[in-house]
């Protein structure tokens, strides 16, 4: 590996956030168009090896992860407490992540009860943002999921997110507790 790649992946390394194209090269200041290569290179060297870890595309960026086989052993490693989720948190996680931009109203709405509590860890989790506010009287805020929501559930983009024929085709029961037809649901 030539400097430049040395430099690559030290800098994705020592980040403790996914590096976006844009800000390695800023930080390397050479042209995306030699680096994107580079991260090319890497990830196949990193994927095609029987490491502990990859180099993965999250939230907009490029950063190293563990293998998921081996969580029990690093959970001992971590003196934080596992980011465990409420079934409030998730739903409302859910309606937001598919619907966004989302006001308290609809996400109230759509699970059929007060969601402000939830919603205010959620924002101090830094796992949602305020888009701005909805052009109708009152002008509520609106809702959106934030890159450290990309980043914890290690998704690329929102379009990583599963579709309604992927849940389904996971546990066929869902279609018999909540039967919809997955050609009219967005």
């Amino acid at each position: 590996m030539d400097n430049l790649g040395q430099l690559i992946e030290a800098l994705i390394f020592a980040s403790d956030s996914p590096l976006s194209l844009d800000r390695l090269s800023a930080l390397s200041e050479q042209p995306k168009t030699q680096i994107r290569p580079i991260i090319e290179q890497l990830q196949h060297h990193y994927g095609a090896s029987e490491r502990g870890f990859y180099l993965a595309e999250v939230a907009g960026g490029y950063q190293f992860r563990t293998v998921v086989e081996l969580a029990p052993w690093l959970k001992k490693l971590s003196k934080d407490r596992a980011t465990r989720f409420s079934r409030a948190a998730l739903e409302t996680l859910a309606i937001i992540a598919y619907r966004q931009p989302a006001t308290r109203a609809e996400i109230e709405y759509l699970r059929g009860v007060d969601s402000g509590g939830v919603m205010k860890t959620l924002l101090d989790k830094n796992l949602l943002r305020i888009l701005g506010k909805k052009d109708v009287p009152g002008r509520p805020l609106m809702y959106g999921t934030s890159r450290q929501f990309l980043e914890l559930f290690g998704l690329r983009d929102l379009s990583d997110l599963p579709t309604l024929k992927e849940f389904t085709a996971l546990d066929p029961e869902l279609t018999e507790a909540a039967p919809l037809d997955p050609e009219t649901v967005e």
